[in-house]
């Protein structure tokens, strides 16, 4: 399985902003079936360092993930949400190479 996680820092996030994530979130799952989990999410870790939202994403590959990074849904999401994230970091991972 492979992951994509993004942990973001939002600029006054609204109840409209969430809203029409959520949206794409759904515009995700339902056009992108190599997709195989998508959620958008609050951070509930008390050390989060101000990382309070995340996408977290699961493909059985990473030729999947990148299939999904230039799909016009999430190039849409991604140019929406822009302008309202102040910092994210990503975490991309493929859980069977994962030993050292």
């Amino acid at each position: 399985m492979f992951y994509h996680i993004v942990m973001m820092r939002l600029q006054d996030p609204d109840r409209t902003f969430h809203d029409r994530v959520h949206g794409y979130v759904e515009r995700v799952r339902r056009e992108l079936p190599y997709v195989r989990a998508y959620d958008y999410c609050r951070n509930e870790a008390s050390r989060a360092q101000g990382f309070d939202w995340a996408i977290i994403a699961a493909f059985d590959s990473s030729a999947d993930h990148d299939r999904y990074q230039v799909s016009p849904v999430h190039q849409e999401m991604k140019a929406f949400m822009t302008p309202r994230i102040a910092d994210l970091v990503v975490c991309d991972s493929d859980s069977a190479g994962a030993r050292p």
